[in-house]
Order: structure tokens, then C-alpha cells, then sequence
């Protein structure tokens, strides 16, 4: 299959990784480092380089700093690490397969999918946890991937092949119902509101290394499968006749990235909650500064949405401290006003 010459041309700049990097070390350092009790950064992360292979470094952190690191911190950070990279590489993707800057993982009903599994787990006192993973958790996970198979099962009602536009017409329709049905159960349990709205607002609260287990696999595939599909999604922004044309299976193509993306999603949202607009800003903020190739948005946006999310997750803790603000109230009080930069650009723009 070849390539357009305008997207051949695009390409991954090591500076641009190099920055990426760099961000995700500074901000893991501050998520470390901050909190409740503030730990000096360099001994941070002098304490990180002493648990790396092959090295052995005397932090100077004390028995008690080092457990508060390991135990408390360590695990949240790299849980913050996942979910923002997850949110960001979905977002990117199906900004790319649906050729819509103003695309976002939880665009084909994922978000009402969660709130749906998690309101049945939590109000019916459903209890078929997998080993060490809790109920609420793996309810949003299948709630999640649910939706997503159904929007795409009824896009495909009056044909195999499915548009973007019939795609996303199918995801509200799904989502519409899902919300309707949490509603319902709602009403009928509301006792459980409190803790319900505590998972639709997101939060990173790590009890260990469970969340991460969870998460970890699903990001690995997820990752490396949208990473290895960002060459396509740029022949699919020049328009499907003209993809046909340079050799593109258009509706494979838009499965798999969809079907990748939905995972990412399902994966984050299942130990998260719904944290907004993750997914929309970071790929924005990726374009502007590093170009409009998706091979360029897609990697990049993994890094700098983990930067990001383990930073929001350091202004919901310290901010209030010792109270901590729900994370997606964090990410929406800095993407909200973004969403309206991008609308009215949009708009100059036409």
C-alpha cells in the first residue's frame, strides 16, 4: 500500500520523544515526592535508580519514607501512568478513524457502558471477584466493552460496511439507553448514589498492586496494537474512497482501531471511574505542537496523557489536602475551557 507524498513526509522526531520521556519523569517524581508528607524529589528519585537492575544507591529516605514511596505511592503513579496513557492513545485513535478532532474515548456509549456495570455491581451487591480484583472494577470493565459491541452491533443493522457518521449515530442511541437504565436502577437504590457518583467522577485510589495487575496487560496490547495501526489511521484521514484506492481494507481497518481503542478504554475506566477529557486534550495539545500525522499523535500521546493525568491526580490530592477532589472534576476544570478554545478555532477556521 502506498503512502500520500503529504503523509510520507510526517515522522516521529526523537526531540518529541525525548520530551515526552522527560515529562513523565518529572511528573512521576512529583507524584512521588508530594502529598500528605512531602519527600525531597532528588532522594525520590535517587530511591527510584536503587530499585533499577544492576544498580545499588543510598537514597538517605528512612525505613518509614521509603514504605510511604513503595507502598503508597509507587502504585498509584504507575496506575496514573496507564490510565492517562490508555485515555490518550484511545482518544487519538478515534479521533483518527473517525476523522473528528473532537473525538473521545468514551464516544461510542463507553462512558454510560461503565456507569451501567458499576451501578448494577454496586447497588445489587454482585460479588464475582477474580482473585484479588474487586466486583466494581471488572463490572465497568465488561459494562464498557459491552456498549461498545452493541453500538457496533446495531451500526451494522442495515449493512456490513458502517460510516463513521452511522457509527457514532449507533454509539448514542447505546449510550441514551445505558443512561436510561442506570437512571432506572438509581431510583430504585438510593442509598447507593453517593458511592456511585464516587466512580463516575474518577479517582485513582490504589489498596496495592491490584489495580495495576488489572490494567497492565490490556494496556500492553492496546498500546502497541493502536502504536502499530497510526500509519493507517493517516490514509484514513485523507477520506475512505481514496484510502480504497491506495490499497486499504477501510472497514478492517476501522474495526480493529476501534475495537483496540474500546479496550484501552474499558481498561482505564474499569480502575478509574470516568475521568473527562484526558482523551480530547492531550492528542489537541500533541497536534499543535508536534504536527497533524497521526504516527507523530499517537505514541506521543501516550506519554505526555500519562505526564498529565499523574499531574491532575497531584492537584486532586494536594489541592484541598488532606481532603482530595474527585480527578475528573481536575481534568475538567482545565479541559473544559480548552473544549472551548478548540470550538471556536473550529469555527475561524470554516
Amino acid at each position: 500500500m502506498l503512502d500520500p507524498p503529504a503523509i510520507r513526509a510526517a515522522g516521529l522526531r526523537p526531540v518529541w520523544v525525548a520530551g515526552g520521556l522527560v515529562a513523565v519523569v518529572v511528573a512521576g517524581v512529583a507524584g512521588l515526592s508530594l502529598g500528605a508528607v512531602n519527600i525531597s524529589a532528588p532522594r525520590v528519585f535517587l530511591e527510584v535508580l536503587d530499585h533499577l537492575p544492576g544498580l545499588s544507591i543510598d537514597s538517605g529516605l528512612s525505613a518509614r519514607e521509603a514504605d510511604i514511596v513503595w507502598q503508597l505511592r509507587v502504585p498509584r503513579v504507575v496506575l496514573g501512568f496507564l490510565v492517562g496513557g490508555l485515555l490518550a492513545v484511545s482518544g487519538s485513535s478515534f479521533q483518527g478513524v473517525f476523522r473528528n478532532p473532537l473525538a473521545d474515548p468514551y464516544l461510542l456509549g463507553a462512558a454510560a457502558g461503565a456507569g451501567l456495570g458499576a451501578t448494577l455491581a454496586i447497588t445489587g451487591g454482585i460479588d464475582w471477584e477474580l482473585g484479588p480484583f474487586d466486583t466494581v472494577p471488572l463490572a465497568a470493565f465488561a459494562g464498557t466493552l459491552l456498549a461498545v459491541l452493541l453500538a457496533y452491533a446495531v451500526s451494522t443493522v442495515g449493512g456490513r460496511d458502517t460510516s463513521p457518521a452511522v457509527l457514532l449515530l449507533a454509539g448514542v442511541a447505546v449510550m441514551t439507553f445505558m443512561t436510561a437504565v442506570q437512571t432506572f436502577v438509581l431510583q430504585r437504590e438510593a442509598d447507593t448514589i453517593r458511592e456511585v457518583y464516587t466512580f463516575i467522577l474518577g479517582r485513582l485510589v490504589t489498596a496495592g498492586w491490584s489495580e495495576v495487575r488489572l490494567v497492565l496487560p490490556y494496556a500492553a496490547v492496546s498500546i502497541a496494537a493502536l502504536v502499530l495501526l497510526r500509519r493507517r489511521l493517516d490514509v484514513l484521514a485523507v477520506g475512505d474512497d481514496e484510502a480504497l484506492s491506495l490499497g486499504m481494507d477501510v472497514t478492517r481497518t476501522r474495526i480493529a482501531v476501534v475495537a483496540f481503542a474500546a479496550l484501552a478504554t474499558a481498561a482505564a475506566v474499569s480502575v478509574s471511574g470516568l475521568i473527562g477529557f484526558v482523551g480530547l486534550v492531550v492528542p489537541h495539545v500533541v497536534r499543535l505542537l508536534a504536527g497533524s500525522s497521526f504516527r507523530v499523535i499517537v505514541p506521543l500521546s501516550v506519554l505526555f496523557g500519562a505526564a498529565f493525568l499523574v499531574l491532575a491526580d497531584l492537584v486532586a490530592r494536594l489541592a484541598l489536602s488532606p481532603a482530595e477532589i474527585p480527578i475528573g472534576v481536575v481534568t475538567a476544570f482545565f479541559g473544559a475551557p480548552f473544549f472551548v478554545l478548540v470550538l471556536r478555532a473550529r469555527r475561524r477556521l470554516v
